[in-house]
């Protein structure tokens, strides 16, 4: 069970993730040119900060159900 979330958690369309990388990829393809690197390089800093603010407010969330 762990692994099917893992799995859905990694095609989602954040920007670290898999499911980033594939809208990036749909998104180039429906252009017919290549995203900047720029771009990417900022999409993936987001995208990086969206999930380290995901994982703190998991933790943060199990933490206080230890605690309640």
């Amino acid at each position: 069970m762990l692994s099917m979330a893992l799995a859905f958690m990694n095609l989602l369309p954040i920007p670290a993730l898999d499911g980033g990388h594939v809208l990036f990829l749909l998104i180039e393809m429906i252009q017919g040119k290549p995203l900047s690197e720029k771009f990417l390089e900022k999409a993936q800093m987001v995208g990086f900060f969206i999930l380290l603010a995901l994982m703190v407010f998991i933790f943060g969330n199990d933490i206080f159900k230890l605690f309640k």
